[in-house]
């Protein structure tokens, strides 16, 4: 389920809008629940369509996919959904994906680490080098909710 505050198209967002998305923690459902957001992103900046056209946009999208694949990938749990949820305010992006695994809290492998030839665990330095800030807390009743923060363009350099 898709929750959405709309805006005209061309206006820029004047306050809060929400998104928010339930996805199978699945490869396919993070995947899905991405483009979801994108798409969602696209229409708040009053664009027709996804595009990457600056650097802010191009974050939002990496941190959203590193978040969900991770939630697919650690947080599963059969039967359970993960939560996707995104908070624009003129000033910040906030995104949070919840799963269903709270006894399996992110940690950043180590740079020396993840140095080594292994397929994963590099994808938290990702999250921690782009987003102005991150986190992890406890979801009731069991849980974790896994959020990322970025300043909007405008609001980094005032324009």
């Amino acid at each position: 389920m898709n929750q959405e505050t709309v805006t005209a198209t061309g206006e820029p967002t004047v306050g809060t809008a929400h998104f928010r998305t339930m996805f199978p923690t699945t490869a396919h459902g993070a995947h899905t629940a991405r483009h979801a957001a994108e798409r969602w992103l696209a229409a708040q900046q009053g664009r027709p369509e996804v595009t990457v056209e600056d650097d802010g946009t191009a974050t939002a999208s990496l941190l959203i996919a590193e978040l969900t694949a991770n939630a697919a990938l650690h947080g599963r749990v059969r039967g359970r959904n993960a939560r996707l949820a995104l908070t624009l305010t003129p000033a910040t992006l906030r995104i949070e994906v919840t799963d269903a695994r709270g006894e399996r809290l992110p940690a950043p492998t180590l740079a020396a680490d993840a140095d080594s030839d292994g397929e994963s665990g590099r994808g938290l330095l990702l999250v921690a080098s782009l987003a102005d800030a991150w986190g992890c807390e406890p979801h009731h009743p069991g849980g974790k909710t896994v959020w990322a923060e970025c300043a909007r363009r405008a609001a980094r350099t005032g324009r």
